[in-house]
Protein backbone atom coordinates (compact mmCIF):
# COMPACT_ATOMS: atom_id res chain seq x y z
CA UNK A 1 0.00 0.00 0.00
CA UNK A 2 0.92 3.90 -0.32
CA UNK A 3 1.63 6.08 2.71
CA UNK A 4 -0.37 8.89 3.16
CA UNK A 5 0.38 11.79 6.12
CA UNK A 6 -2.97 12.65 6.03
CA UNK A 7 -4.67 12.34 9.47
CA UNK A 8 -4.27 8.57 11.21
CA UNK A 9 -6.47 6.85 8.31
CA UNK A 10 -4.03 3.68 8.57
CA UNK A 11 -3.38 4.37 4.93
CA UNK A 12 0.27 3.36 3.36
CA UNK A 13 0.56 6.24 0.86
CA UNK A 14 2.87 9.54 1.96
CA UNK A 15 1.52 12.93 1.09
CA UNK A 16 3.25 15.86 2.39
CA UNK A 17 2.08 19.44 2.03
CA UNK A 18 -0.85 21.53 2.63
CA UNK A 19 -2.33 24.49 0.60
CA UNK A 20 -4.88 26.49 -1.96
CA UNK A 21 -4.92 23.84 -5.26
CA UNK A 22 -6.23 24.92 -8.54
CA UNK A 23 -5.83 23.14 -12.02
CA UNK A 24 -3.14 23.77 -14.42
CA UNK A 25 -5.29 25.37 -17.29
CA UNK A 26 -3.52 23.15 -19.91
CA UNK A 27 -2.58 19.42 -18.57
CA UNK A 28 -5.31 19.77 -15.64
CA UNK A 29 -2.49 18.65 -12.89
CA UNK A 30 -3.91 19.67 -9.39
CA UNK A 31 -1.12 22.86 -8.26
CA UNK A 32 -1.08 24.22 -5.09
CA UNK A 33 -0.75 27.68 -4.82
CA UNK A 34 1.62 29.74 -2.31
CA UNK A 35 0.47 32.99 -0.48
CA UNK A 36 -0.49 35.98 -2.63
CA UNK A 37 0.59 34.37 -5.77
CA UNK A 38 -0.75 35.93 -8.64
CA UNK A 39 0.51 33.01 -11.31
CA UNK A 40 1.55 29.50 -10.92
CA UNK A 41 3.72 27.75 -13.27
CA UNK A 42 3.15 24.04 -13.71
CA UNK A 43 6.00 21.66 -12.36
CA UNK A 44 4.98 19.10 -15.20
CA UNK A 45 3.84 20.84 -18.64
CA UNK A 46 5.00 23.97 -17.60
CA UNK A 47 2.33 25.70 -18.51
CA UNK A 48 1.42 29.28 -16.87
CA UNK A 49 -1.82 29.33 -14.79
CA UNK A 50 -3.29 32.56 -13.58
CA UNK A 51 -4.41 32.47 -10.10
CA UNK A 52 -7.75 34.18 -9.01
CA UNK A 53 -7.12 36.42 -6.26
CA UNK A 54 -9.87 36.56 -3.04
CA UNK A 55 -9.24 39.65 -0.68
CA UNK A 56 -10.95 37.87 1.99
CA UNK A 57 -9.40 36.96 4.81
CA UNK A 58 -10.16 33.07 6.32
CA UNK A 59 -13.24 32.18 7.91
CA UNK A 60 -15.30 34.90 6.22
CA UNK A 61 -17.99 34.08 4.33
CA UNK A 62 -17.43 30.79 4.47
CA UNK A 63 -19.79 29.23 2.31
CA UNK A 64 -19.15 31.72 -0.14
CA UNK A 65 -15.72 30.96 -0.61
CA UNK A 66 -17.25 27.11 -0.79
CA UNK A 67 -19.22 28.23 -3.87
CA UNK A 68 -16.22 30.15 -5.15
CA UNK A 69 -13.87 27.23 -5.33
CA UNK A 70 -16.71 24.77 -6.68
CA UNK A 71 -17.44 27.19 -9.72
CA UNK A 72 -13.59 27.70 -9.98
CA UNK A 73 -12.94 23.74 -9.73
CA UNK A 74 -15.80 23.43 -12.42
CA UNK A 75 -13.90 26.05 -14.86
CA UNK A 76 -10.81 24.00 -14.38
CA UNK A 77 -12.17 21.41 -14.81
CA UNK A 78 -13.31 22.07 -18.03
CA UNK A 79 -10.17 23.32 -19.12
CA UNK A 80 -8.51 19.99 -18.36
CA UNK A 81 -10.10 18.55 -20.97
CA UNK A 82 -7.53 19.55 -23.01
CA UNK A 83 -5.49 16.47 -21.58
CA UNK A 84 -8.49 14.10 -21.64
CA UNK A 85 -10.38 15.18 -24.08
CA UNK A 86 -10.75 11.25 -25.72
CA UNK A 87 -12.28 10.15 -22.34
CA UNK A 88 -14.41 13.35 -22.47
CA UNK A 89 -16.02 12.33 -25.33
CA UNK A 90 -17.58 9.15 -24.16
CA UNK A 91 -18.22 10.26 -20.27
CA UNK A 92 -22.09 10.25 -20.62
CA UNK A 93 -23.14 9.09 -17.27
CA UNK A 94 -24.42 10.42 -14.67
CA UNK A 95 -21.61 10.75 -11.95
CA UNK A 96 -22.07 7.75 -9.38
CA UNK A 97 -22.14 9.65 -5.56
CA UNK A 98 -21.67 6.26 -3.56
CA UNK A 99 -18.42 4.72 -2.18
CA UNK A 100 -16.97 2.30 -4.15
CA UNK A 101 -15.75 0.31 -1.26
CA UNK A 102 -18.79 -1.19 -1.00
CA UNK A 103 -19.85 -1.36 -4.42
CA UNK A 104 -20.35 -4.69 -6.58
CA UNK A 105 -20.19 -4.06 -10.22
CA UNK A 106 -22.60 -6.23 -12.55
CA UNK A 107 -21.20 -8.25 -15.06
CA UNK A 108 -21.40 -6.52 -18.33
CA UNK A 109 -19.15 -7.46 -21.87
CA UNK A 110 -16.28 -6.24 -23.00
CA UNK A 111 -17.89 -4.26 -25.51
CA UNK A 112 -20.15 -2.12 -23.01
CA UNK A 113 -16.82 -1.12 -21.57
CA UNK A 114 -14.68 -0.14 -24.30
CA UNK A 115 -15.13 3.10 -25.66
CA UNK A 116 -13.10 2.89 -28.43
CA UNK A 117 -11.77 -0.74 -30.56
CA UNK A 118 -7.73 -1.60 -29.80
CA UNK A 119 -6.62 0.21 -32.77
CA UNK A 120 -3.20 1.86 -33.75
CA UNK A 121 0.51 0.73 -32.84
CA UNK A 122 0.86 2.36 -29.47
CA UNK A 123 -1.83 2.26 -26.87
CA UNK A 124 -1.65 2.72 -23.17
CA UNK A 125 -4.37 1.70 -19.99
CA UNK A 126 -3.72 4.46 -17.25
CA UNK A 127 -5.21 3.36 -13.97
CA UNK A 128 -5.82 5.96 -10.79
CA UNK A 129 -7.25 4.72 -7.67
CA UNK A 130 -8.02 7.09 -4.95
CA UNK A 131 -10.71 5.38 -3.09
CA UNK A 132 -13.17 8.40 -2.32
CA UNK A 133 -15.11 7.67 0.97
CA UNK A 134 -12.38 5.03 2.10
CA UNK A 135 -10.42 5.41 5.22
CA UNK A 136 -7.18 4.65 2.82
CA UNK A 137 -7.79 7.20 0.49
CA UNK A 138 -4.79 8.34 -1.78
CA UNK A 139 -4.88 11.95 -3.27
CA UNK A 140 -2.06 12.09 -5.67
CA UNK A 141 -3.17 9.31 -8.04
CA UNK A 142 -5.69 11.26 -10.61
CA UNK A 143 -2.36 13.61 -11.22
CA UNK A 144 0.05 10.55 -11.59
CA UNK A 145 -2.20 9.26 -14.86
CA UNK A 146 -2.69 12.89 -15.85
CA UNK A 147 0.67 13.38 -15.43
CA UNK A 148 1.75 10.15 -17.34
CA UNK A 149 -0.77 11.08 -20.19
CA UNK A 150 0.44 13.99 -21.07
CA UNK A 151 3.82 12.84 -21.16
CA UNK A 152 2.65 9.67 -23.29
CA UNK A 153 0.89 12.32 -25.78
CA UNK A 154 3.22 15.34 -26.16
CA UNK A 155 6.33 12.88 -25.72
CA UNK A 156 6.13 9.39 -26.66
CA UNK A 157 3.97 10.29 -29.52
CA UNK A 158 0.65 7.68 -28.60
CA UNK A 159 -2.62 9.30 -29.83
CA UNK A 160 -5.14 10.26 -27.67
CA UNK A 161 -7.88 7.60 -28.69
CA UNK A 162 -5.46 5.17 -27.94
CA UNK A 163 -5.18 5.79 -24.38
CA UNK A 164 -7.86 4.21 -21.57
CA UNK A 165 -8.04 6.66 -18.52
CA UNK A 166 -9.90 5.18 -15.66
CA UNK A 167 -10.41 6.87 -12.28
CA UNK A 168 -13.35 7.78 -9.91
CA UNK A 169 -13.36 10.89 -11.47
CA UNK A 170 -14.78 9.60 -14.58
CA UNK A 171 -18.66 9.82 -14.91
CA UNK A 172 -19.09 6.96 -17.29
CA UNK A 173 -19.19 3.92 -14.73
CA UNK A 174 -17.71 1.51 -17.35
CA UNK A 175 -13.79 3.56 -16.33
CA UNK A 176 -14.60 3.59 -12.54
CA UNK A 177 -11.14 1.66 -11.19
CA UNK A 178 -13.05 -1.50 -10.30
CA UNK A 179 -11.72 -4.97 -10.39
CA UNK A 180 -14.12 -6.42 -13.15
CA UNK A 181 -13.06 -2.60 -15.39
CA UNK A 182 -9.42 -3.50 -14.82
CA UNK A 183 -9.33 -6.67 -15.78
CA UNK A 184 -11.36 -5.70 -19.14
CA UNK A 185 -9.32 -2.64 -19.67
CA UNK A 186 -6.10 -5.39 -19.42
CA UNK A 187 -7.55 -7.04 -21.59
CA UNK A 188 -8.44 -4.46 -24.14
CA UNK A 189 -5.06 -3.20 -24.10
CA UNK A 190 -3.41 -6.65 -25.48
CA UNK A 191 -6.38 -7.65 -27.50
CA UNK A 192 -5.26 -8.07 -31.38
CA UNK A 193 -1.69 -6.84 -30.35
CA UNK A 194 0.62 -7.38 -33.46
CA UNK A 195 4.46 -7.27 -33.92
CA UNK A 196 5.99 -3.59 -33.40
CA UNK A 197 2.89 -2.47 -31.53
CA UNK A 198 3.86 -0.35 -27.43
CA UNK A 199 1.74 -0.78 -25.05
CA UNK A 200 1.60 0.73 -21.53
CA UNK A 201 0.19 -0.10 -18.64
CA UNK A 202 0.19 2.70 -15.83
CA UNK A 203 -0.91 2.15 -12.19
CA UNK A 204 -1.02 4.16 -9.18
CA UNK A 205 -3.12 3.21 -5.61
CA UNK A 206 -2.50 0.43 -3.39
CA UNK A 207 -0.45 -2.69 -3.10
CA UNK A 208 0.12 -5.13 -0.93
CA UNK A 209 1.04 -8.66 -0.16
CA UNK A 210 -0.26 -12.03 0.62
CA UNK A 211 1.08 -15.65 1.67
CA UNK A 212 2.21 -17.66 -1.89
CA UNK A 213 0.16 -20.80 -2.46
CA UNK A 214 1.97 -22.02 -5.19
CA UNK A 215 5.60 -21.85 -4.83
CA UNK A 216 6.46 -19.66 -7.25
CA UNK A 217 7.69 -16.87 -5.26
CA UNK A 218 11.17 -16.18 -3.67
CA UNK A 219 10.53 -14.28 -0.75
CA UNK A 220 7.03 -16.54 -0.49
CA UNK A 221 4.42 -13.93 -1.03
CA UNK A 222 2.31 -12.65 -4.02
CA UNK A 223 1.91 -8.99 -4.88
CA UNK A 224 -1.17 -7.54 -5.48
CA UNK A 225 -2.97 -4.24 -6.66
CA UNK A 226 -5.88 -3.56 -4.85
CA UNK A 227 -9.20 -1.82 -7.07
CA UNK A 228 -11.42 0.75 -5.67
CA UNK A 229 -14.21 -2.39 -4.56
CA UNK A 230 -11.30 -4.76 -3.37
CA UNK A 231 -13.08 -5.13 -0.17
CA UNK A 232 -16.14 -6.78 -1.49
CA UNK A 233 -14.60 -7.97 -4.94
CA UNK A 234 -11.25 -8.85 -3.88
CA UNK A 235 -7.50 -7.90 -5.26
CA UNK A 236 -6.18 -8.62 -8.44
CA UNK A 237 -2.68 -11.12 -8.00
CA UNK A 238 0.43 -10.75 -10.10
CA UNK A 239 -0.50 -14.34 -11.29
CA UNK A 240 -3.54 -13.15 -13.32
CA UNK A 241 -1.66 -10.05 -14.35
CA UNK A 242 1.44 -11.83 -15.89
CA UNK A 243 -1.30 -14.02 -17.18
CA UNK A 244 -3.74 -11.19 -19.00
CA UNK A 245 -0.94 -9.00 -20.34
CA UNK A 246 2.76 -10.34 -20.37
CA UNK A 247 2.04 -14.19 -21.23
CA UNK A 248 -0.18 -13.08 -24.78
CA UNK A 249 2.80 -10.64 -26.37
CA UNK A 250 3.74 -11.54 -29.39
CA UNK A 251 7.20 -11.66 -30.64
CA UNK A 252 7.88 -8.62 -31.87
CA UNK A 253 6.01 -7.06 -29.78
CA UNK A 254 6.54 -4.65 -26.80
CA UNK A 255 4.84 -3.88 -22.95
CA UNK A 256 6.22 -1.15 -20.72
CA UNK A 257 4.65 -1.37 -16.94
CA UNK A 258 4.59 1.62 -14.58
CA UNK A 259 3.20 0.45 -11.54
CA UNK A 260 3.57 3.15 -8.52
CA UNK A 261 2.33 1.03 -5.53
CA UNK A 262 3.62 -0.09 -2.50
CA UNK A 263 5.49 -4.28 -2.55
CA UNK A 264 5.31 -3.47 -6.45
CA UNK A 265 8.43 -4.60 -6.95
CA UNK A 266 7.47 -7.95 -8.58
CA UNK A 267 4.07 -7.16 -9.80
CA UNK A 268 4.45 -8.44 -12.96
CA UNK A 269 5.79 -11.71 -12.00
CA UNK A 270 8.45 -11.40 -14.14
CA UNK A 271 10.99 -13.57 -14.17
CA UNK A 272 13.99 -11.42 -14.72
CA UNK A 273 14.83 -8.65 -11.54
CA UNK A 274 17.53 -6.23 -12.08
CA UNK A 275 19.18 -4.99 -8.73
CA UNK A 276 21.69 -3.52 -7.56
CA UNK A 277 25.08 -5.24 -6.87
CA UNK A 278 27.74 -4.27 -3.99
CA UNK A 279 29.77 -2.98 -6.63
CA UNK A 280 27.20 -0.23 -7.72
CA UNK A 281 26.15 -1.89 -10.80
CA UNK A 282 22.79 -3.63 -12.02
CA UNK A 283 22.99 -6.91 -12.30
CA UNK A 284 20.16 -9.50 -13.42
CA UNK A 285 18.63 -11.87 -10.77
CA UNK A 286 16.52 -14.90 -12.03
CA UNK A 287 13.04 -15.11 -9.95
CA UNK A 288 11.50 -18.24 -12.61
CA UNK A 289 13.46 -20.68 -11.88
CA UNK A 290 10.94 -21.62 -8.86
CA UNK A 291 7.87 -21.57 -10.59
CA UNK A 292 6.07 -24.72 -12.87
CA UNK A 293 4.41 -22.29 -14.88
CA UNK A 294 6.25 -20.17 -17.68
CA UNK A 295 6.01 -16.61 -16.96
CA UNK A 296 7.58 -15.05 -19.81
CA UNK A 297 5.95 -13.56 -23.17
CA UNK A 298 4.74 -15.32 -26.27
CA UNK A 299 7.74 -13.96 -28.38
CA UNK A 300 7.50 -10.40 -27.58
CA UNK A 301 9.39 -8.08 -24.71
CA UNK A 302 7.74 -7.36 -21.33
CA UNK A 303 9.85 -4.55 -18.97
CA UNK A 304 7.88 -3.32 -15.96
CA UNK A 305 8.84 -0.32 -13.66
CA UNK A 306 8.21 -0.73 -10.00
CA UNK A 307 8.19 2.00 -7.22
CA UNK A 308 9.62 0.16 -4.65
CA UNK A 309 11.02 -3.56 -3.69
CA UNK A 310 8.39 -6.48 -2.37
CA UNK A 311 9.04 -5.43 1.01
CA UNK A 312 8.80 -1.39 -0.03
CA UNK A 313 6.55 1.44 0.90
CA UNK A 314 6.23 4.01 -2.10
CA UNK A 315 5.70 7.53 -1.37
CA UNK A 316 2.74 10.31 -2.28
CA UNK A 317 4.27 14.10 -1.77
CA UNK A 318 4.50 17.41 -2.72
CA UNK A 319 8.20 17.94 -2.85
CA UNK A 320 9.37 16.64 -6.07
CA UNK A 321 6.89 18.71 -8.18
CA UNK A 322 6.66 21.70 -5.89
CA UNK A 323 3.68 22.00 -6.32
CA UNK A 324 1.23 18.83 -7.30
CA UNK A 325 0.45 15.78 -5.12
CA UNK A 326 2.52 13.40 -7.10
CA UNK A 327 3.54 9.71 -6.72
CA UNK A 328 7.84 10.04 -5.93
CA UNK A 329 7.65 7.33 -9.05
CA UNK A 330 5.51 8.49 -11.68
CA UNK A 331 6.96 11.81 -11.47
CA UNK A 332 10.53 10.94 -10.92
CA UNK A 333 10.07 8.26 -14.37
CA UNK A 334 8.88 11.28 -16.12
CA UNK A 335 11.27 13.67 -15.14
CA UNK A 336 14.31 11.89 -16.04
CA UNK A 337 12.41 10.33 -19.31
CA UNK A 338 12.06 14.03 -20.15
CA UNK A 339 15.12 16.05 -19.38
CA UNK A 340 17.16 13.30 -21.26
CA UNK A 341 15.90 12.07 -24.10
CA UNK A 342 17.27 8.88 -25.82
CA UNK A 343 18.41 7.68 -21.78
CA UNK A 344 19.86 3.89 -21.34
CA UNK A 345 17.26 1.82 -18.83
CA UNK A 346 20.14 1.51 -16.74
CA UNK A 347 20.94 5.74 -16.89
CA UNK A 348 16.95 5.94 -16.26
CA UNK A 349 17.19 3.77 -13.37
CA UNK A 350 20.07 6.15 -11.51
CA UNK A 351 18.17 9.09 -12.26
CA UNK A 352 15.05 8.28 -10.95
CA UNK A 353 16.98 6.71 -7.65
CA UNK A 354 18.97 9.94 -7.76
CA UNK A 355 15.64 12.84 -7.94
CA UNK A 356 14.08 10.82 -4.65
CA UNK A 357 17.07 10.84 -2.63
CA UNK A 358 17.37 14.60 -3.43
CA UNK A 359 13.95 14.77 -2.15
CA UNK A 360 14.50 12.55 1.00
CA UNK A 361 17.81 14.44 1.56
CA UNK A 362 15.87 17.86 0.89
CA UNK A 363 17.85 18.92 -1.62
CA UNK A 364 16.44 21.97 -2.83
CA UNK A 365 13.22 22.21 -0.30
CA UNK A 366 13.53 25.00 2.47
CA UNK A 367 12.02 25.44 6.16
CA UNK A 368 8.87 22.70 6.93
CA UNK A 369 8.10 20.80 3.80
CA UNK A 370 11.66 19.86 3.90
CA UNK A 371 11.93 18.74 7.84
CA UNK A 372 8.34 17.22 7.34
CA UNK A 373 9.73 14.63 4.09
CA UNK A 374 12.80 13.98 6.32
CA UNK A 375 10.73 13.06 9.00
CA UNK A 376 8.50 10.78 6.77
CA UNK A 377 10.77 9.55 4.82
CA UNK A 378 13.01 8.24 7.14
CA UNK A 379 15.41 4.85 6.89
CA UNK A 380 12.83 2.45 7.41
CA UNK A 381 10.58 3.85 4.25
CA UNK A 382 13.46 4.23 1.40
CA UNK A 383 12.25 3.73 -1.74
CA UNK A 384 14.14 2.38 -4.15
CA UNK A 385 12.91 1.88 -8.17
CA UNK A 386 12.99 -1.62 -9.51
CA UNK A 387 13.46 -2.92 -13.13
CA UNK A 388 12.21 -6.01 -14.26
CA UNK A 389 11.98 -7.98 -17.04
CA UNK A 390 10.89 -11.13 -19.21
CA UNK A 391 14.20 -11.08 -20.68
CA UNK A 392 17.38 -10.33 -19.77
CA UNK A 393 18.98 -7.69 -21.71
CA UNK A 394 22.14 -4.74 -20.86
CA UNK A 395 20.26 -1.66 -19.93
CA UNK A 396 23.23 0.88 -20.12
CA UNK A 397 23.25 0.23 -23.92
CA UNK A 398 19.29 0.05 -24.65
CA UNK A 399 17.71 3.08 -24.62
CA UNK A 400 14.17 3.60 -23.72
CA UNK A 401 11.80 3.44 -26.43
CA UNK A 402 7.97 3.39 -25.35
Amino acid sequence: MKYSTNGNDGSNRIWVGQGRRIRCSWCGVQLTVPPRAQNIQCAVCKAVTRVQQNDRLPGQAQSSLHDATNKLKGFLNTVSSNINSMVASVNNYPMQASSYGSYAQPARPISSLMPFPAKGKKRAVLCAVSYYGQRHRLKGTVNDVRCMKYFLVERMGFPNDSILLLSEEEPNPSLIPTKYNIRKALQWLVQGCQSGDSLVFHYSGHGSQQRDLNGDEIDGYDEMLLPVDHQIEGTILDDEINATIVKPLPSGAKLHAIIDACHSGTVLDLPFLCRMNSEGYYVWEDHGFLSSTYKGTSGGLAISFSACDDHQVSVDTMALSGNAVTGAMTYSFIQAAQKEPGLTYGRLLNSMSQIIRDAKAGTHLNGPISALLRKVLGTDLSQVPQLSSSAKFDIYSKPLSL
